[in-house]
């Protein structure tokens, strides 16, 4: 592969790299198959523009000398594809962004990979929770290409949107590992990035001209301080993404085969906050809060995750993992919005609190019945009945329907719901009124009824009167 590095194309654009890496040799080079700009000064970096949603191909070239890396030979190595933010302010509220592009735009991913015009590419994997990242598999000793679709545009991240505004700049990041001993995908051997905008459909056709009409419009000792269009973009070589840490360690299946197929899912995926399955449960039987749902503040880090796995909030368990009950309890709403993101920080600081939501309707209830009995025990013990006092139920709705409030009250008497045929409202002058779902959603909350039954004409089933 090394020698289409002899080609006019790739020797014009190496003029473009800066001094100190035109003698380095890099183990392997990507080329983006999109011309650069005409309007970049000269010792700047780089910029390409893409149109959302168009297929664009990276060349994956082998660039090693002769005896470099031998344990590659033969072997495959792994590579993972980001689309990031340029600008460190964006970039250090990456994670907000993009929980914010997702709730704009359901079920969208920012980056893809196009199947069926890549080439020499295994396994490629797109884990669904993180829009911005797909990874492969790929031999260096074959021809690789890999054609990406970025769906984001640069535009949908500018603070004001009334139309006009200098769209953000992206990063496109290549991250490649080889095996470790253990057949793991962790070692680090190459990273290399280039600077790209992205517009709507035809956007970055018409950007490009526009800039190369007003680079003819300068003089000739203008041009001088601008850099050539190329029209290929070789990404440079840049540091490891910095949460490369996070690279899941456990070996996938998918990755030891050598079929190219296309897979969504939780395996060998995206190193940010990946899921990892539930820790082993400890013996907590003093914790049946923590098991109803509350976290305690003496819970123990393994118990934290647990609960973090029950209440899904696994996507955070690699985050937290040394947090104890206590340690999660402390944070305030601020802390988990800042470290999750609005959407599943507000979520997790709800569920750390324990708050329930409100019921929309609450009514009080108490059968008739029993007041009764319980008069008739306070006479005949000789008891004033001005100190009896009778206990109600709470009912708490949420459909505010009828069969909503007919499988409530089967409940408290234990009852099936089918038994009860009717529940009526007592009206004016003794009406009664049959309950509808409008008449319950007219029910002042917390109102009190008195219950009584009456037995309906079929054997096992009551009428029920709200009074």
């Amino acid at each position: 592969m090394s020698d289409v590095l002899a080609l006019p194309i790739f020797k014009q654009e190496e003029s473009s790299l800066p001094p100190e890496n035109e003698n380095k040799i890099l183990p392997f080079q990507y080329v983006l198959c999109a011309a650069t700009s005409p309007a970049v000064k000269l010792h700047d970096e780089t910029l390409t523009y893409l149109n959302q949603g168009q297929s664009y191909e990276i060349r994956m070239l082998d660039n090693r000398k002769i005896g470099e890396l031998p344990e590659i030979n033969g072997k495959l190595v792994k590579s993972i594809f980001r689309v990031v933010f340029h600008d460190r302010r964006l970039q250090y509220t990456e994670h907000q962004q993009l929980e914010g592009w997702r709730w704009n735009r359901p079920g969208d991913r920012i980056l893809d990979i196009d199947i069926p015009m890549s080439v020499g590419i295994i396994d490629p994997r797109a884990n669904p929770t993180q829009l911005n990242t797909v990874e492969f598999l790929w031999d260096p000793s074959k021809r690789t290409s890999v054609f990406i679709q970025v769906h984001c545009i640069s535009t949908e991240f500018t603070m004001r949107k009334h139309g006009g505004e200098k769209g953000v700049p992206f990063r496109v990041q290549i991250d490649t590992f080889k095996e470790n001993e253990n057949g793991e995908y962790t070692e680090h051997l190459h990273s290399a990035s280039c600077q790209i905008k992205v517009f709507k459909p035809k956007g970055a056709d018409r950007k490009q001209k526009t800039d190369r009409e007003k680079m003819e419009k300068r003089t000739p000792h203008e041009k001088e301080k601008y850099q050539p269009s190329y029209e290929t973009t070789i990404l440079t070589e840049c540091s490891p993404w910095p949460e490369i840490t996070y690279v899941n360690n456990a070996p996938s299946p998918g990755f030891n085969s050598s079929h190219s197929s296309f897979s969504i899912g939780e395996g060998n995926g995206s190193p940010n906050h990946q899921p990892e399955p539930p820790p082993p449960i400890a013996d907590v039987s003093h914790t049946s809060e923590l098991m109803l749902g509350n976290l305690l503040p003496t819970s123990t880090p393994q118990e934290a995750q647990q609960w973090l796995h029950r209440n899904r909030f696994s996507t955070f368990s690699r985050l937290f993992r040394n947090f104890s009950g206590a340690d999660l309890l402390k944070l305030t709403r601020e802390d988990v919005i800042q470290i999750c993101g609005p959407a599943d920080g507000i979520r997790l600081f709800n569920a750390l609190k324990g708050r329930m939501v409100r019921p929309r309707l609450t009514i009080y209830v108490c059968q008739e019945s029993q007041q009764l009995q319980e008069l008739q025990q306070k006479h005949e013990d000789g008891d004033a009945v001005t100190s009896t006092f009778f206990v109600y139920h709470a009912i708490y709705l949420e459909e505010l329907t009828a069969v909503e409030l007919t499988e409530k009250l089967a409940q408290l008497f234990s009852i099936s719901s089918q038994q009860i045929s009717q529940i009526y409202k007592q009206g004016p002058t003794g009406i009664h009124v049959l309950i509808s779902d409008e008449m319950i959603q007219n029910f002042q909350d917390e109102s009190c009824f008195v219950l009584d039954t009456m037995k309906a004409e079929t054997n096992d089933s009551y009428h029920i009167i709200l009074k």
